[in-house]
């Protein structure tokens, strides 16, 4: 019997299927900034692979829109709310008997996005100091994935695909703040030594609509994890 991927342009053998019976435990993070395509690749590993998929919980955060609209009266609390989320999300990690793969980290809020409030002045210094304290207490006992993906695109990139998802909360996200999360971003990665990396270049890459994309990300994922299809 053979299973058809529509998302990798391709056929996968019931042999492929992986499984917690069959292969190790795997933990794959996908990074990026707002709009990068995070949630599109969650969902075509996590199908190809037959593992299960974490999203971000961007609509389910009741601080979003308020946080859009006013970013130093509610930026501690929407951080507070995501590191929560985090949290939740890698105690459902350990606890899923399979491999599973990850929309953002709780790396990315606190070194990109409280890190950014703080330094464009909308996080004052006492809320991000006691942020910076809860997340070194928790990041401490997280285990660190087997594996981050890097999502890097143009600010060009990325306001395109936040216009083309038409989320309302996002029209009027400035492109000066997204550059800066961009840097941030760049910087971050540069020192991330908690496992390997691969960087995906956004602005040359369609993993939606260019199978081939899709496919070479899903061979070097492989051979980076050195997962045995067969």
């Amino acid at each position: 019997m053979t299973y058809f991927s529509p998302l990798a342009g391709s056929t996968i053998s019931e042999g492929s299927i992986l499984t917690e019976q069959t292969t190790p435990k795997y933990f794959i993070a996908i990074a990026g900034n707002i709009g990068a395509g995070k949630s599109t690749l969650t969902r075509l590993l996590s199908e190809a692979f037959g593992w299960e998929p974490f999203y971000e919980a961007d609509m389910e955060n009741p601080y979003l829109a308020d946080f859009y609209a006013d970013m130093r009266q509610w930026s501690f609390h929407s951080q507070v709310f995501y590191l929560g989320k985090r949290l939740e999300h890698h105690r459902q990690l350990v606890d899923h008997p399979g491999s599973v793969v990850q929309d953002r980290t709780v790396y990315e809020d606190a070194e990109i996005f409280a890190c950014n409030l703080y330094q464009q002045g909308h996080m004052s210094e006492r809320d991000y100091d006691a942020y910076r304290r809860l997340y070194r207490a928790v990041s401490s006992f997280l285990p660190p994935p087997d594996l981050v993906i890097y999502l890097r695109a143009s600010v060009d990139t990325l306001q395109d695909h936040i216009r083309r998802r038409g989320r309302e909360y996002e029209r009027n996200i400035a492109p000066a703040y997204l550059e800066q999360l961009n840097q941030l971003y760049e910087a971050w990665i540069a020192d991330w030594t908690l496992s390997p990396i691969l960087t995906a270049e956004i602005d040359r890459t369609d993993f939606l609509f260019n199978p081939g994309d899709f496919d070479a990300l899903f061979e070097q994922v492989k051979a980076t994890l050195h997962i045995q299809v067969w």
